[in-house]
């Protein structure tokens, strides 16, 4: 990994909920960056989306939110777990309903093969749940080494993806 203990980099964070009020779980992670960075560069409008990973339970709201701040990878993904648990995150059902969801998908252009944090993360290419709404807030955006997500969104079946046009968190 590229990034050192205190660089500013710059990550992607896919939040995301299927458990209880889904909306204020996405809106707890948003406000809960703020107490550790200088608040979100941008938040895309929220997705319904099905659940990924082949385990019935209750459709999700999905989000992207992009941020920078002086951490290495490690540490936006102690963030990660630091505001899944603060929601009351439970890990008992491999990609089942939870609480809140919040997926490091990239650092600036690390890229990493290591167990512990794979960058950028190893199924972001697959997920529509994630790229559309990156999409929304960052149209040039790239994913290292699966190339452009406006071209990676071309190929996908979007149909799953339902913007929320009536929610909307707030930085």
């Amino acid at each position: 990994m590229t990034a050192l203990r205190g660089s500013v980099s710059s990550a992607v964070l896919s939040i995301g909920s299927n458990l209880g009020d889904r909306l204020g779980y996405l809106q707890s992670a948003v406000h809960g960056l703020q107490d550790y960075v200088d608040g979100p560069e941008a938040v895309s409008p929220v997705y319904e989306t099905a659940p990924w990973g082949g385990v019935e339970q209750p459709a999700y709201l999905n989000a992207v939110v992009l941020v920078t701040g002086q951490r290495s990878p490690g540490q936006w993904l102690e963030l990660a777990h630091t505001l899944e648990q603060a929601a009351g995150r439970s890990r008992e059902t491999h990609w089942g309903a939870r609480t809140l969801d919040v997926d490091l998908i990239a650092v600036d252009d690390v890229r990493s093969d290591d167990p512990a944090l794979t960058l950028p993360h190893p199924h972001a290419h697959e997920r529509a749940f994630v790229l559309v709404p990156w999409m929304d807030v960052d149209s040039d955006a790239w994913l290292p080494g699966h190339g452009r997500i406006s071209e990676l969104v071309s190929i996908m079946d979007t149909r799953g993806v339902v913007r929320c046009g009536e929610l909307e968190l707030s930085p």
